[in-house]
């Protein structure tokens, strides 16, 4: 019997770096009215004609294969979270293996927005616990940019979404290693129209049209209200409910990752839970919200900033569009 370790992150960040000056400058907002809203102090947007969700995903992909120590033809199956692929279809896992050397593997899509990467991770876990796979690459990759209302009307949501890809290599190790506890995954998905996206859609008499754009079918609605309702509660169930399925006190987490949804969030549910700043890793504030993105490329950044130890009780948790939301909880 084998269980599911993580042995390499990674992650790509556009190089376009869009302050709330700029914002500003664009619509109606300013920088305190981001700040306090979202935390938020700039974010990165990708380039168009320079960068992809396969090319952030394979910078991402061959940093954490590096780390891991493997090599790219190590790797029998990905799993690619992301809501906004580079085509309708097919899905990104596939232009992913193309561009690595990792010959005709598997490649699965995950389409859980916010909660994706944990989705993704649930997924491989299941599979390399089953003995089908032993090293998987995991994916969260986005770019939200170009779905965004950046006009006065849609600058609630404009100013929180960004770009990048994280990725880790999940890997089969004997039980008594450090490893993946217990995934949790839930949805709700009375509330999926709180934040959707409505265009393209295959039902509909053609999946985009002149009035879908006239409309602004295709850019991102979100109600900010429900899912910060919703995100309070249920970001704090999912992890409790992760620390007693393996009989742990909240004061045993050494790193709390929480998806970069809002600071206000993650700082309610850090102040609900009582942990110290030490223990809760955050980078919205440069970065933003990059849905799938979020969780792999702060366990990247934090991991190569020494905030992460072998051994560490490291707790994942995500709430978004859906709605989903999922928790993690795992031994580094």
């Amino acid at each position: 019997m084998k269980k599911s370790r993580i042995i390499g992150v990674g992650h790509y960040v556009p190089e376009r770096i869009v302050t709330n000056d700029y914002l500003s400058s664009i619509m109606d907002t300013n920088n305190d009215w981001i700040v306090e809203r979202t935390g938020i102090i700039e974010r990165r947007w990708y380039t168009p004609g320079k960068e992809t969700v396969t090319s952030m995903s394979v910078a991402a992909s061959r940093m954490a294969i590096e780390r891991a120590g493997i090599r790219e033809s190590d790797i029998d199956f990905i799993v690619f979270a992301t809501i906004t692929p580079d085509y309708f279809l097919p899905g990104n896992g596939v232009l992913l293996q193309r561009e690595l050397e990792v010959g005709n593997i598997g490649a699965l899509d995950i389409r859980n927005a916010c909660s994706g990467f944990i989705y993704a991770l649930s997924v491989a876990d299941q599979f390399i616990k089953t003995g089908m796979y032993k090293n998987i690459l995991v994916v969260g990759a986005e770019i939200q940019s170009s779905a965004l209302d950046k006009s006065d009307d849609g600058r609630s949501s404009a100013v929180i979404f960004a770009d990048g890809a994280g990725a880790a290599i999940l890997s089969a190790v004997d039980v008594d290693q450090p490893g993946i506890l217990s995934t949790h995954l839930h949805s709700e998905g009375q509330y999926a129209e709180e934040l959707f996206c409505l265009a393209p859609s295959s039902s509909t008499e053609v999946r985009i049209s002149q009035e879908m754009i006239d409309r602004g079918d295709f850019f991102l609605k979100m109600n900010g209200n429900a899912v910060f309702k919703h995100a309070v509660v249920r970001f704090s169930e999912v992890i409790q409910e992760a620390l007693d399925a393996n009989g742990k006190d909240k004061s045993e987490i050494d790193l709390l990752v929480p998806h970069q949804a809002n600071l206000r969030i993650s700082n309610y549910i850090q102040q609900k839970m009582g942990l110290p700043d030490e223990k809760v890793f955050n980078n919205i504030m440069h970065l933003g919200n990059t849905t799938a993105g979020t969780i792999p490329i702060a366990l990247s950044q934090a991991w190569e900033q020494g905030k992460i130890k072998e051994g560490d009780l490291i707790c994942l948790a995500a709430f978004g569009s859906g709605f989903a939301w999922a928790s993690a909880l795992l031994n580094w």
